[in-house]
């Protein structure tokens, strides 16, 4: 399982990188934990300054923007 923290503020664009997300895992099979990370100071504390980001398994994968389809697809 791996455990995915998306970082933001709740825009529109961190909720669709939770959808994409979550959808993505589901077509492969990938059983996941995923948390929203609203928190300012957490969010600084993974050195992310764009919003949304994507931390997988303690490590930042994605700063800034929704991810493309394909990216999200390669974490998985």
């Amino acid at each position: 399982m791996k455990n995915v923290k998306v970082l933001g503020t709740g825009c529109a664009n961190c909720r669709n990188t939770i959808a994409l997300i979550e959808s993505v895992a589901e077509q492969r099979g990938t059983q996941i934990a995923l948390e929203k990370v609203e928190d300012l100071r957490a969010i600084m504390s993974y050195g992310i300054m764009a919003t949304p980001g994507v931390v997988i398994d303690g490590k930042v994968v994605h700063a800034g923007g929704v991810p493309s389809r394909a990216k999200v697809e390669r974490w998985f």
